[in-house]
């Protein structure tokens, strides 16, 4: 069998890059910077206030209670007009810029207002709730790196900085489809003896969508080996990588073996992990192919295991892998050592996770139970309740490199 991180280091390194393109913020989210980007500017350009309350001199309120007189009002996106003298203070909305001669703010709640007199209940220190310019960027700061995947707060810096149409990778177009002749619509209101409804391709399309991928979804095609053949060339055609699920495990009908190996350079793998263990991994043409399990849970580990960091791969991308942390198991269970071994577990308590459900790899419910993938490495035959276990959170985005990921 084929370690994990040797399989997953293949199949990263084999991905072709994608090409870069410039999109405006609306599309930019789920993309992946292609080139730093640096604020030309300080951010934000003035100093203003973090607080609804006063603006006032610092000496003035060294002491409290005090009283002073209230000159004027500075609402956010006012320039102020006045300055602040000695004996008192002007009413300041967040956000406002400073007026001269201010160098503190007193929160509206530490303050009572009596006509234009505010009696100041609580001492200001200088610098208090001011807001200096620059202080979120420094002009000529890099404030995204080049392989940072765009999320809604991402977005929100490039906005602020005035990055409206930022330099990414293209989203890549993946096709998927469900191979065999068991295989029925969602649909489909009463199921034939022997067979099953296509829950793969849902899984899948909406994974890739999760990624930020196009998806060209092909549907389910039967055991036809002219129609699959015929199928998987526009895919190849068409997209920039093909995902299948099915046909590709020890003893199955060999036809999706047979049609992969004639139309490209596939290899088939047994990968040393559970589930997933058959991964077929190459090319048609100069397009990738993952065939992926037919079992479902199957299919969703080797998307996180394979898929997904390889399309992050191929957009660019720095990170590549879900976030792991250390928690405790609150049960024992028995796994297999020659494997890493990925357990649906759900928390039962703030830092104790128990099983989710059967670990059988057809069983979904377990998984749509689950918070994260337990990961058993390879040389662990099991797992006594109490004893600390790695979590892989499956739900959160990427934070680890390939250079993380090594130790499976």
């Amino acid at each position: 069998m084929k370690r994990l991180a040797a399989a997953r280091r293949e199949v990263i390194a084999a991905m072709p890059a994608l090409p870069e393109v410039v999109v405006p913020l609306a599309a930019a989210r789920g993309l992946v910077l292609s080139r730093d980007v640096v604020a030309a500017e300080p951010v934000p350009s003035f100093a203003n206030s973090g607080v609804d309350g006063f603006a006032v001199r610092s000496a003035d309120v060294a002491t409290a209670p005090v009283e002073l007189e209230v000159i004027g009002d500075l609402p956010a996106g006012t320039a102020p007009t006045i300055p602040v003298a000695p004996g008192t203070a002007i009413r300041i909305m967040t956000g406002a810029p400073l007026p001269a001669g201010c160098d503190a703010l007193v929160m509206v709640e530490d303050t009572t207002t009596t006509g234009n007199r505010v009696r100041i209940t609580r001492p200001a220190t200088a610098g208090e709730h001011i807001r200096p310019a620059g202080g979120d960027f420094a002009a000529g700061t890099v404030a995204l790196r080049r392989g940072d995947r765009l999320g809604p707060a991402h977005l929100g810096v490039l906005a602020t900085i005035g990055f409206a149409s930022p330099q990414v990778t293209r989203r890549p177009m993946v096709a998927v489809l469900s191979t065999g002749d068991e295989v029925q619509p969602p649909d489909t209101v009463k199921l034939r003896p022997g067979m099953i409804r296509d829950a793969n391709r849902p899984l899948l399309v909406a994974a890739l969508a999760e990624l930020g991928a196009d998806v060209q979804d092909l549907g389910i095609v039967p055991d036809d080996a002219r129609l699959l053949r015929s199928t998987l060339e526009e895919a190849a055609a068409t997209c920039d990588a093909v995902v299948t699920s099915g046909g590709v495990s020890m003893g199955e009908h060999d036809l999706v073996k047979r049609v992969l190996a004639d139309l490209g350079r596939v290899d088939f793998w047994q990968v040393a992990m559970q589930p997933a263990k058959p991964f077929a991994f190459g090319f048609l043409g100069s397009t990738p192919l993952f065939g992926l399990p037919g079992n479902p849970v199957s299919v969703l580990v080797a998307f996180e295991q394979f898929v997904r960091p390889a399309l992050l791969a191929a957009m660019g991308a720095t990170r590549l892998f879900r976030p792991r942390i250390a928690a405790v198991l609150g049960e024992g269970v028995a796994t297999n050592p020659a494997k890493v071994v990925f357990l649906r577990v759900a928390f039962s308590e703030p830092g104790v996770v128990r099983s989710a459900g059967g670990q059988a790899s057809n069983v979904l419910s377990a998984l749509a139970a689950a918070d994260a993938l337990a990961v058993i490495p390879v040389g662990v035959g099991g797992v006594a309740a109490g004893e600390r276990v790695t979590l892989e959170l499956f739900h959160s985005a990427e934070s680890r490199t390939l250079a993380e990921a090594e130790d499976d």
